[in-house]
C-alpha cells in the first residue's frame, strides 16, 4: 500500500483536501507518497500528517460548514474532530521511539555527569559517586 493509499484510510477516505494537498502535508511530515507505507518507520510521521490536516480542517470555516451537513451543526463537527486529533495525538505518545532504549528507572541516571543531592549529618549537601550508585545493584 502506498503512503498516499495509508493516509486516506487513516482518514477514513475523507476527502477534506486535494490530493496534491495531501501530498504537500506528507511531504512537510518527511514522506513521500509514492513510498511503500512501512508501519515501524512510517506511522508516527503518517499520523502528524493527520494530526496536521485534521488541524487544518477545523482552521478552515468552509470545509467545517461542508462537515457540519453529518453533524447537527459546526460546534458539534469541531467538537468530533478535536476529540479525534487528541485520540491521534495519544496514539503518537504511545509510539516507542525505536533508537531510545531506556527504562523508566534508568531515564533517573541520563548521563555518567548527573549526580544526585546527598545530605550529610552537618547539613551540607554532597553527591554520591557512580560507583556507589552501581554498587547498589
Amino acid at each position: 500500500m502506498k503512503v498516499l493509499d495509508r493516509l486516506k484510510m487513516e482518514l477514513s477516505n475523507q476527502q477534506y483536501f486535494s490530493d496534491e494537498q495531501y501530498i504537500q502535508f506528507l511531504t512537510e511530515n518527511s514522506l513521500t507518497p509514492t513510498d511503500e507505507y512501512d508501519k515501524s518507520t512510517m506511522q508516527k510521521s503518517l499520523l502528524f500528517t493527520v494530526v496536521d490536516i485534521l488541524e487544518a480542517v477545523t482552521n478552515d470555516i468552509d470545509l467545517m460548514t461542508g462537515i457540519s451537513t453529518e453533524f447537527s451543526n459546526i460546534g458539534q463537527a469541531y467538537e468530533f474532530l478535536e476529540a479525534r486529533i487528541q485520540q491521534v495525538k495519544d496514539k503518537i505518545a504511545a509510539i516507542p521511539e525505536p533508537e531510545e532504549d531506556y527504562s523508566c528507572f534508568s531515564l533517573m541516571y541520563t548521563d555518567g555527569n548527573a549526580q544526585p543531592p546527598r545530605q550529610n549529618v552537618g547539613g551540607n549537601i554532597s553527591s554520591i559517586p557512580n560507583s556507589e550508585i552501581d554498587s547498589w545493584f
